[in-house]
């Protein structure tokens, strides 16, 4: 071998590297996230179909709420990487510290709107009579643990722009383990019923939050940041979160336009879509743990004044988005007989599920682009550019989604129209990505 060849291979192995030390523990904190709900829902379950049914419309509710902030992680890890790529760590923490008070003010802003407003959140969202009363008294004791869940959030960027996914993997498994005792200790060992199930988890998640500060506040401290507000800062925050506020809405906006066709179609055709979706949700975590070494990753490399070795992880990462997705749309393919019956076996549903996994599976290698260049972008500070590109996915994703109906296809065409969002995606993100404009190098963008 050449020193030529070598020099090449060696600077791929010190990509994946990077890559895998970031992403594996990644993953798994995204799969401990969801956890949370399967584990209230299995402990409520057993109480009643209405207080199940009542935790179903609070827990919508909730994730909706805080899935609209999200931003506050992917903002804050660009910047913070951007910084800790310049050598400044000091600075670093202070945009985090930044970032971990603009949670706190958004938090109390949502319970403040939250606790006035559960019955009518409540009945929008077409509760029964004998579910409404308790997803009230989930909604409203929950919302009380928002505020610890942005901080979560917020915390989990700083710590994933300082280049550590362990520490929020550690936490969130912690926090799964003890919301889980904390529901079946004040469920059934205190006889509070849902309003137990809310409390455990509201203590959960501020204990979660407790832990993330304790870390953040000690490498404040070791690097002598300051931990007081600045309003400068919060406000940069809130500027660079802006646009990423955007996307997520246009995004949630696709996923409730699919979900409203599907309906559209039929019992068998809405509930088909709702097993698919909860694999392609799945899929994503997966998917989405490359994107979330990419913000790291290119952030760092941006601060540091390196554009070449921004495009070189950014390529290496495209590889592995594709690589990722042809294997998991093989896996799709391949499990679709075995997992469909862990969920129905309704012969009507299964019949509607099958050839819309199909089209799932195809588009994976697609999905895996999509969400390595998410992560590159957002990694570089380039949210104007996937707001607007979202905004243009979401204009072209609706006409053909609300036309199923009309010219049939059922809920493939559906996921085909699915599909079609993520190559429109794709589309924009890799002509972004070519341009070489998303590279701005420096500690701020």
């Amino acid at each position: 071998m050449t020193q030529a060849s070598a020099a090449p291979k060696a600077a791929r192995r010190k990509h994946d590297r990077e890559i895998v030390a970031l992403a594996v523990p990644a993953f798994g904190a995204l799969v401990a996230e969801p956890l949370f709900v399967l584990a209230d829902s299995a402990i409520v379950g057993h109480l009643g179909t209405a207080q199940l049914a009542g935790l179903g419309v609070a827990s919508a509710l909730l994730t909706t709420a805080v899935s609209i902030f999200v931003f506050l992680a992917y903002a804050t890890t660009a910047a913070v990487a951007r910084r800790v790529g310049a050598g400044d760590i000091q600075s670093a923490i202070r945009q985090g510290m930044d970032g971990i008070w603009l949670a706190l003010l958004l938090g109390a802003a949502v319970i403040a709107v939250v606790l006035p407003t559960a019955p009518g959140l409540v009945d929008l969202f077409g509760a029964s009579d004998t579910a409404a009363p308790y997803a009230i008294t989930y909604l409203r004791i929950s919302s009380l643990g928002i505020p610890a869940m942005l901080v979560v959030l917020a915390a989990t960027g700083v710590l994933r722009g300082l280049q550590d996914t362990r520490t929020p993997l550690y936490v969130a498994v912690g926090g799964f383990v003890a919301n889980g005792v904390l529901n079946v200790g004040l469920v059934y060992g205190a006889d509070l019923g849902i309003a137990g199930s809310a409390w455990g988890t509201v203590i959960a998640q501020w204990a979660m939050a407790a832990v993330y500060l304790v870390v953040v506040v000690r490498g404040a401290r070791r690097h002598g940041a300051s931990l007081r507000p600045d309003a400068a800062g919060i406000r940069a925050c809130a500027q660079a979160g802006a646009p990423l506020l955007v996307r997520t809405l246009s995004l949630r906006a696709i996923l409730m336009i699919a979900t409203a066709v599907a309906a559209r179609l039929g019992d068998s055709d809405v509930a088909a879509h709702q097993i698919v979706l909860s694999l392609w949700s799945l899929l994503a975590f997966a998917l989405d743990a490359i994107a979330i070494a990419g913000q790291a990753i290119i952030g760092r490399y941006l601060g540091a004044d390196d554009p070449d070795g921004a495009r070189a992880v950014c390529r290496r990462m495209v590889q592995w988005g594709i690589a990722s997705g042809v294997a998991l749309g093989l896996l799709v393919v391949l499990a679709r007989p075995l997992f469909i019956p862990l969920f129905t076996g309704d012969a009507a549903v299964q019949d509607a599920a099958l050839p819309a996994l199909v089209v799932v599976a195809l588009a994976q290698p697609i999905c895996g682009i999509v969400f390595v260049l998410d992560g590159v972008l957002m990694g570089a500070g380039d949210g104007p550019y996937l707001a607007w590109a979202m905004i243009v996915t979401l204009a072209v994703f609706t006409p053909v989604a609300l036309l199923v109906p009309t010219f049939g296809g059922g809920l493939t065409a559906v996921w085909g129209a699915m599909t079609l969002m993520m190559a429109v995606r794709m589309v924009t993100l890799w002509m972004r990505s070519r341009s070489g404009r998303w590279i701005v190098t420096g500690a701020t963008r």
